[in-house]
């Protein structure tokens, strides 16, 4: 009896492990294994060592989709305090708050090809961002925004943190109605101004949400691939001015049907991934005790 009431949760958990053997670490394992191999997909992978890395490191291309995507983490400082701000506009009690609250969500829940595909049009040749500088006599002649290899980048940036940040604002506004009231009354006794009482009551308040947004951000960053395939195509932009590693990857396996060499790119974003989550988490966690 005592062992069958031992064996009743595993007997539960059974689908889920099932599933995550199957779709989480059977692939990793598989990744891991072709990284060091040459495998085009087609033909059996031949075993070949460290070739892939060697060859990775010595690639001008993998060193510019990494710093790219490095740069791409620029996003993450920007989406923080853009959402605390929308987050504290919106925790009020007004008439209709309701709505807006809803309208800045929406690019959250819309498909991100959908909105890749209006910044598309947005900044085409004949779109709406040149028509708008046209009439305004801004400009003469209609800029090549996505044919511009200096600003292929910062409008992906861009359309990722318009997409994301009423999303990150739904996390913040939930840890801001979880403060005490007491303590802003407590501050406005104090004297305290409106940005004071943000500044020591809010802010401190919502350090657990600070954390989770900045580790899930940065990871969503360094994983990004629908803004830049949906911008620039199946080339990463002229002169690769929007390739990224996982745009690169995806051009390696699918594209070019370099599986090995893929694997070995995967291989090296994962620990990127892991090493810069460990260091984001523990100085988030260090100023946070420092502050406490």
């Amino acid at each position: 009896m005592t062992r069958k009431l031992k064996a009743t949760p595993y007997l539960f958990l059974a689908p889920a492990l099932v599933l995550l053997a199957i779709f989480v670490i059977y692939p990793i394992i598989a990744v891991v294994y072709y990284s060091f191999t040459d495998y085009d997909i087609v033909r059996p992978p031949v075993w070949i060592g460290l070739e892939n890395f060697q060859r990775l490191f010595e690639d001008d291309t993998f060193w510019l989709a990494l710093t790219h995507s490095i740069i791409y983490l620029m996003v993450t400082p920007i989406i923080i305090v853009l959402s605390i701000v929308l987050a504290i506009m919106v925790n009020r009690r007004l008439r209709g708050i309701n709505i807006y609250r809803a309208l800045f969500f929406v690019p959250a829940i819309s498909g991100s090809i959908a909105i890749g595909l209006a910044w598309g049009w947005l900044f085409a040749r004949t779109g709406f961002i040149n028509s708008l500088l046209q009439g305004l006599g801004i400009i003469q002649d209609p800029i090549q925004w996505l044919a511009t290899p200096s600003l292929v980048l910062p409008i992906a940036m861009m359309l990722t943190i318009w997409a994301g940040f009423g999303y990150y604002a739904v996390i913040f506004l939930a840890g801001l109605q979880n403060i005490p009231e007491e303590l802003y009354d407590a501050a406005k006794i104090d004297g305290c101004s409106e940005f004071q009482k943000h500044r020591y009551v809010s802010i401190p308040g919502l350090r657990p949400q600070i954390v989770f947004v900045a580790v899930i951000s940065s990871l969503a960053a360094l994983k990004v691939f629908d803004e830049i395939y949906v911008l620039t195509g199946q080339t990463g932009g002229i002169l690769g001015s929007g390739q990224t590693m996982v745009f690169y990857l995806w051009q390696q396996a699918f594209k070019f049907a370099h599986a090995g060499y893929a694997s070995a790119i995967a291989i090296v974003l994962l620990g990127v991934t892991l090493i810069f989550s460990i260091v984001n988490v523990r100085i988030l966690e260090s100023r946070t005790d420092g502050e406490a």
